[in-house]
């Protein structure tokens, strides 16, 4: 039997949900994604915890879409609909109530970058590779990307890396304020649950209450920005230059992009 696509355990008030197809380096996949949302309604129904992990097995956090295999069956949908569907569970952490700590294991790219965005609090490993590559695809940003990265960063440093589509290191990331802490590998995990330890010893409705006010202030509504940004990359998925991005990517090239 294969092993599981996603992990779910509970410790000391604490959940943490781990991405489990390393030699897939965690992608979004048909097997991942309903895991993944499952495990979310796990959190959602269980009113003792008070922080919630999410991570990955192997050298990535989330690489993304799985271009090989597909992410979503959903024959007769619009074009926009399938791409909310297929980011539908990641964009569900935004009604969890708790925090949310993304333990950024690995390379985090594309949705998978989107992953860490949507949580509270992010620890990124210091040699992984971080950022939204759509730009080098030939398609627009989805995830809510394009409304959270200016939000977490500031508009000038979004917009330099998502009109470029470059990826950043981990010690980039905390040293422009997309992560926490930048650690080692090893390092992660453990500084990922002793943050949550600290937010578990805390009143806990004193913590979702705050975290509702800090959402609430920032007019915080990532999944109804994904949908928006949804109609946009639909239609450039349409492209020739987004057909010419994505076998680029799979044939691992440079892409020549002709504004089509």
């Amino acid at each position: 039997m294969s092993n599981p696509p996603v992990l779910f355990e509970t410790q000391d008030l604490i959940a943490q949900i781990t991405l489990n197809r390393p030699e897939n380096r965690n992608s979004m996949d048909k097997e991942t994604m309903p895991a993944f949302l499952e495990a979310i309604n796990r959190v959602k129904d269980d009113n003792n915890l008070r922080c919630l992990i999410i991570t990955g097995t192997g050298k990535s956090f989330c690489a993304g879409a799985d271009f090989k295999s597909g992410i979503v069956d959903d024959r007769g949908a619009l074009p926009h609909e399938t791409l909310l569907k297929t980011y539908g569970p990641f964009l569900k952490i935004q009604e969890i109530k708790i925090p949310t700590i993304a333990a950024m294991n690995g390379h985090a790219v594309g949705g998978g970058f989107g992953l860490g965005l949507i949580c509270d609090i992010r620890i990124a490993n210091i040699d992984s590779k971080y950022g939204a590559n759509f730009a080098r695809l030939g398609l627009h940003t989805g995830m809510a990307i394009s409304y959270m990265l200016p939000r977490i960063v500031g508009m000038p440093v979004a917009n330099e890396l998502l009109f470029t589509g470059r990826l950043i290191d981990g010690k980039t990331a905390a040293d422009i304020g997309l992560a926490n802490y930048a650690l080692r590998e090893n390092e992660v995990s453990e500084k990922a649950w002793e943050l949550a330890r600290e937010i578990a010893a805390c009143a806990p409705a004193a913590v979702r209450m705050i975290k509702r006010s800090v959402h609430r202030d920032l007019d915080w509504d990532p999944a109804g920005a994904a949908e928006a940004e949804a109609y946009c990359q639909s239609r450039t998925f349409e492209m020739d230059d987004a057909r010419e991005g994505i076998s680029a990517l799979l044939e691992k090239r440079e892409p020549v992009f002709k504004g089509e």
